[in-house]
């Protein structure tokens, strides 16, 4: 069983940071991709950032592009997403997830909040 457990999220004010990591417990050679998706509350989930494991290669949704950076840690099976320049409309919660092949593994989530 894979657990992914994500961590860093919390209140900050309008036009802050926040770092968000993830931790994955499975052989890192087995990893093929990880990301991040939120979901606001009434509203559905949305694609956040993408990173490919092995060559590193990134993915943004559009409303993070210049914002956002996701970047891997590869020993320590570990993910990270810096958010910067915060604003009210990045509140959600979000979710880690780690793809294995064809499966697909997700956190509980964690929750940003963004104060105006």
């Amino acid at each position: 069983q894979v657990q992914v457990v994500e961590s860093g999220g919390g209140l900050v004010q309008a036009g802050g940071s926040l770092r968000l990591s993830c931790a994955a417990s499975v052989r890192r050679f087995l990893i093929s991709a990880m990301g991040w998706t939120r979901q606001a509350p009434g509203k559905e989930r949305e694609f956040v950032a993408g990173i490919s494991w092995h060559d590193g290669s990134t993915d943004y949704g559009d409303s993070v592009k210049g914002r956002f950076a996701i970047s891997r840690e590869y020993a320590k099976n570990t993910m990270y997403l810096q958010m910067n320049s915060l604003n009210a409309e990045d509140t959600a919660v979000y979710y880690c997830n780690v793809r294995v092949g064809v499966d697909q593994y997700w956190g509980q989530g964690t929750q940003v909040t963004v104060s105006s």
